[in-house]
């Protein structure tokens, strides 16, 4: 059997990155909730993405998300595209089918 590894929906990604930009919402409680949110959204960052670019990534978030003024960066969905692209070279290629 193939063991596949399905990556996560866009829309996925950038909801985790809203969630990291409600900081911003509550003015004074940002900061506070960005060292609660870092450390879970580097978890979840690793978990999603798995392997090596997944815990590189995981670190990257945990720091982008515990840095002030740094949740800007939309980690999750930038993962996304650069996932996508990686893996451009590993989808079935489409075969033409002539028309009768």
């Amino acid at each position: 059997m193939t063991n596949i590894q399905k990556s996560p929906s866009l829309l996925f990604c950038i909801i985790m990155d809203a969630i990291g930009y409600l900081s911003f919402a509550i003015p004074g409680v940002g900061e506070f909730s960005d060292v609660v949110w870092a450390p879970i959204s580097a978890i979840i960052f690793a978990k999603t993405f798995g392997g090596a670019k997944g815990v590189f990534g995981g670190i990257f978030n945990f720091v982008e998300e515990i840095m002030p003024g740094m949740d800007i960066i939309p980690s999750f969905t930038i993962m996304w595209f650069l996932a996508q692209k990686s893996g451009a070279g590993k989808r079935s290629q489409i075969i033409p089918v002539k028309a009768k």
